[in-house]
């Protein structure tokens, strides 16, 4: 059997599009984070920027399962004595609602360069609208 390699100038540019406000944040993150990396094609090589281009809307629409929108908290820690900071989700998604979708798929993506360069390909946006539209975005139906 022979094994191909391809290369990030090689491989082929796609968009794709999720709406979450039809999702579940997990899910939906880990279908995305699959896609970032290439791993949902056959042509998958785990040192190269071969993953897609994806633009997510409705961010602030995500759904929680469980009793999440109630316990989950983001922690952070600020460099000085006694500055660890807790943010419920709630607050977050007030704020920031990117954030909550884009943190999500950062955790699954590898810890590396390659996986900030993975990254920069998410294209997060609270509102139904985005300024991709040029380049096609195949939108994603949500899978059970």
């Amino acid at each position: 059997m022979k094994s191909t390699f391809v290369r990030s100038a090689d491989a082929e540019e796609r968009w794709l599009h999720y709406d979450a406000s039809e999702q579940n944040l997990g899910r939906m993150a880990s279908q995305i984070a699959m896609a970032l990396m290439g791993k949902d094609r056959p042509t998958y090589t785990p040192s190269q920027l071969t993953g897609a281009f994806v633009v997510v809307t409705n961010s602030a629409k995500t759904k929680l399962s469980g009793t999440k929108s109630d316990d989950k908290v983001y922690v952070h820690y600020t460099q000085y004595a006694g500055g660890q900071k807790h943010v419920n989700i709630d607050r977050v998604r007030a704020a920031r609602p990117n954030d909550i979708v884009k943190l999500a798929v950062r955790r699954m993506l590898p810890k590396t360069k390659l996986g900030n360069a993975m990254l920069s390909r998410l294209k997060v946006y609270d509102g139904a609208d985005h300024p991709h539209s040029a380049q096609q975005p195949i939108k994603v139906t949500p899978t059970a």
